[in-house]
């Protein structure tokens, strides 16, 4: 059985950030404002003067214009981290489940299907622009970050290619015998066809071959659709979190 500890750990190497400072057992992820989990603290562990701590990561993100943002999961350090947070000012963000499964259920419950998927190890143009849409950010100053952040762990990327362009992609960030789960969607006019299943079902069979046999995955708990699909493929909750986070003072 996997710990939380371990899952925290995979996401750090799933999604790593461009610049990572240790400040106290404190982990103070930065890049760019590109993502809330490249821009956030992981609190490992608990500083021996956290107003110290705190004072410090304040000033590593205003003073490049970011607001201070931290990642709060049951492994959070020092324990009520979170009422801290509230009590300084910070807001609540992004409620997200993490949720496992094993390779081989998630092949077995989802059926092969007609949409045919191209795996790449790269991300091309039209993947990021994809990417962008649906994620909700654009300009080449980010997706130049975005690619910098991929391409610094070994990764599969799926593709569904339509008659206008790419409809839906996904990201298996391979990580020992893990898999990590990034960036599947479906373009808006390419929705409930199908294709979202299609990426990670393909996703996941290439990645057999490289010997990944779980997989890993971060949605936020409100995304009804996702949470469907991910629960038909066999995938079940092994923690959460969410964010707090303080903008820099006007």
């Amino acid at each position: 059985m996997v710990t939380v500890a371990e899952l925290d750990d995979l996401m750090l190497q799933g999604w790593r950030a461009l610049t990572c400072t240790e400040v106290d057992g404190w982990l103070v992820r930065r890049s760019a404002g590109v993502t809330s989990r490249a821009n956030s603290v992981v609190p490992v562990a608990p500083p021996a003067d956290v107003g110290k701590a705190l004072r410090e990561v304040e000033d590593l993100y205003h003073g490049t214009g970011l607001a201070s943002t931290f990642l709060i999961g049951p492994a959070a350090q020092p324990a009520d981290l979170d009422e801290l947070l509230t009590a300084r000012g910070y807001t609540r963000l992004r409620p997200t489940l993490l949720q496992t499964a094993d390779v081989a259920t998630v092949l077995e419950r989802l059926p092969s299907s007609d949409v045919a998927v191209r795996i790449d190890k790269r991300p091309d143009a039209d993947w990021l622009a994809l990417w962008s849409l649906t994620d909700g950010r654009g300009g080449a100053e980010t997706l130049a970050v975005a690619r910098e952040i991929m391409e610094a762990t070994p990764a599969l990327y799926a593709s569904v290619e339509g008659p206008s362009g790419i409809t839906a992609i996904g990201r298996l960030a391979l990580v020992g015998t893990w898999g990590g789960l990034y960036g599947l969607a479906v373009h808006p006019d390419a929705r409930r066809q199908g294709q979202a299943a299609a990426v990670l079902r393909g996703l996941l069979a290439e990645a057999s071959g490289h010997g990944v046999d779980s997989v890993w995955l971060q949605v936020l708990a409100d995304n009804e659709p996702a949470l469907k699909l991910y629960d038909r493929a066999g995938f079940t909750t092994a923690t959460r979190y969410h964010y707090r986070t303080r903008p820099v003072a006007g």
